[in-house]
């Protein structure tokens, strides 16, 4: 096995972890990606405005879950059960492409990740100076802003499981005020309003880059795959349970608000939920919208730190990055890795919110199409590889699958800005520069790198483990358009899942 092949080899973790490290469950880890893709309807309120009116609002939170979401779902579920371990998307792209892609996409993706995260605490106070004018001021904002950040840090450090309950009691709290709203609007809903729409006051891009935004990164869990309780047969499920959740999460607060309320959609802007709320209710209820909406940036910022922090971690574990990357505190989190994300956290906190949503919208696309690549790939070049879930399309049907997606992510790419194009050009620039320098370091021994005799001593001691996973797997039922294949032998299946060109 050949250097590079070293450092695509990944690692199950030792069963003992496993007592002392409690795993997802599906209710936490539904959660969780529902954190990961929306966390409720705030911020949609965008797309009715740049929509010229309700119509393509509603339209899109109907359309593009079919054409983007559902399909990248499917695609999730299939190479996360197939390689569950943490990394995710790094492990998929370096076993179809090797590691220098694997690296790639786990810093376009952790660069994206890093500068979405940057979004929550921002607008945690954005809200809350609705009610707090005082955090309108920097003298308190910025005391504020790295409070909410060491908070929530404190909270992932203290374990996955921890995150996972708190997301669950968040997406609770943040989705009961807008079902509360959508009851209270029946006797006010007029049909007509919800096909209103002005096509000269479309604004195309905002409105793409706001539906997009609104439905992305249903991949993002699968760097969490290693502390999932029986992945194989979870996480299809949690996905199906996300993708219900989302769409409801936005079609109904919208069909209540567009429907009884007789408004300018010039008015539909960033927390105008909270003002529907008291127009169809009362005070009372857009101090509860508001409440939810602070609490709902809490929940993202949870779920979006750990898919990061766990996302560098697996890259340690398969030698791309230090192994202190790979350390974990006494709660089994990556102390390291944490600490790393939320510096990036804390240092990008000063852009705008169009400038952050647009430039990571650009990289996400250009990493979403190198799994699509990895994706059909892997079906050519390893057709044996164990999938414990599999969408029921053979590699012509899996091709066409990922058509309509590819489409989308190069339309978003194209009506991205100049400024778009630079900053995100640079980051691409500075990956393929960064892959060179840290095997240099390796080679140089300058830091300690998870060796392949390290590597393949931990993957020998996990293939029991691997073995009881996946005849958890042949018994499951999965449910999300596909099937479980047999269980195959689990030294020929660690031999597929390591092995990378």
């Amino acid at each position: 096995m050949g250097e590079e092949e070293g450092m695509v080899t990944h690692v199950v973790k030792n069963t003992a972890n496993d007592k002392n490290n409690p795993k997802l469950t599906l209710l936490p880890l539904i959660a969780v990606i529902f954190y990961e893709v929306s966390g409720g309807p705030f911020g949609v309120e965008d797309s009715v405005k740049a929509g010229g009116g309700p119509l393509l609002s509603l339209l899109g939170f109907l359309i593009f879950p079919l054409f983007w979401s559902i399909p990248e779902a499917l695609i999730t579920a299939e190479l996360a059960t197939s390689f569950p371990q943490n990394g995710g998307y790094v492990i998929w792209i370096s076993s179809a492409f090797g590691p220098f892609w694997g690296f790639q996409e786990g810093f376009w993706k952790w660069f994206s990740g890093v500068m979405d995260n940057a979004l929550y605490p921002v607008l945690f106070l954005d809200y809350l100076k609705r009610s707090m004018p005082i955090f309108n001021h920097l003298i308190a904002r910025i005391p504020a802003l790295l409070g909410i950040t060491v908070s929530l840090t404190y909270l992932n450090y203290r374990g996955l499981h921890i995150v996972g309950f708190s997301t669950v009691v968040l997406a609770s709290f943040s989705l009961l005020p807008f079902l509360v709203m959508g009851i209270l609007s029946i006797p006010r809903i007029r049909p007509r309003r919800w096909i209103a729409v002005d096509f000269k006051k479309v604004e195309w891009r905002g409105y793409f880059n706001t539906m997009f935004w609104n439905l992305n990164y249903w991949d993002k869990a699968s760097t969490l795959a290693g502390e999932v309780e029986d992945p194989s047969r979870t996480f299809p499920k949690a996905l199906l349970g996300a993708v219900l959740l989302v769409v409801l999460a936005y079609i109904i607060p919208l069909l209540a608000g567009t429907g009884a309320l007789n408004t300018n959609p010039s008015e539909w802007s960033d927390g105008y939920f909270a003002e529907a709320g008291m127009l169809i209710g009362s005070l009372w209820l857009k101090w509860w919208i508001q409440a939810a909406a602070a609490m709902s940036n809490m929940g993202l910022f949870e779920a979006e730190m750990s898919s990061d922090a766990f996302q560098l971690l697996g890259m340690s574990e398969m030698g791309m990055l230090p192994s202190i990357f790979a350390s974990r505190s006494k709660y089994g989190t990556p102390t390291i890795s944490i600490l790393c994300s939320a510096t990036g956290v804390i240092f990008l906190s000063w852009m705008t919110f169009q400038e952050i949503v647009e430039f990571l919208n650009f990289l996400y696309s250009v990493g979403m199409l190198l799994e699509f690549a990895a994706f059909i790939k892997l079906r050519i070049k390893k057709p044996d590889l164990h999938r414990p879930y599999k969408i029921p399309f053979q590699t012509v049907g899996a091709t066409v699958l990922c058509l309509p997606p590819a489409l989308l992510l190069l339309f978003v790419m194209y009506l991205a800005s100049i400024k778009t194009f630079i900053v995100s050009g640079s980051v691409i620039i500075l990956g393929l520069f960064f892959y060179p320098a840290i095997v240099h370091a390796k080679e140089k021994k300058w830091c300690h790198f998870n060796t392949r005799e390290q590597l393949n001593d931990l993957q020998d001691r996990s293939a029991a483990a691997f073995e009881l996973d996946q005849v958890a797997a042949d018994d499951a039922s999965l449910s999300l358009l596909g099937h479980t294949e047999k269980v195959q032998d689990s030294k020929t299946l660690s031999q597929e899942i390591s092995t990378a060109d």
